[in-house]
């Protein structure tokens, strides 16, 4: 729902977008924050309706699903918990590059045939 079905009801791009670049707390922040605010897809920014459409619909057909054990309290920490869980992912991708690029074992070549 969040990534395939609901952005194409406000052409949305559901992509993350790395920076690869910036200061400090920019690059997390920014990583962060593509929950809340996405891109459509004349490129420019907008509320992210399809995340938070998406996670809310997931929810209730979870709830739907089973309801025997699931309750308002459950679902509303569900709701809560899924934007840090899709925050954290978008932090990860944000960075593993760099973090592979440092504890990769692989070394370079130097392109002039010697090692």
């Amino acid at each position: 729902m969040t990534e395939a079905v609901l952005p194409t009801i406000p052409r949305q791009d559901p992509h993350y977008f790395r920076r690869g670049a910036g200061s400090g707390w920019s690059r997390p922040g920014s990583a962060a924050g593509q929950i809340f605010w996405t891109h459509n897809d004349s490129g420019r920014g907008q509320f992210n309706f399809s995340e938070i459409a998406g996670n809310s619909t997931a929810v209730a057909i979870s709830m739907v699903y089973y309801p025997g054990n699931r309750d308002a309290e459950d679902g509303l920490f569900k709701l809560g918990s899924q934007p840090g869980v899709d925050m954290a992912s978008n932090i990860l991708e944000e960075f593993w590059p760099d973090l592979e690029r440092k504890f990769s074992r692989k070394h370079k070549s130097t392109g002039n045939g010697s090692f």
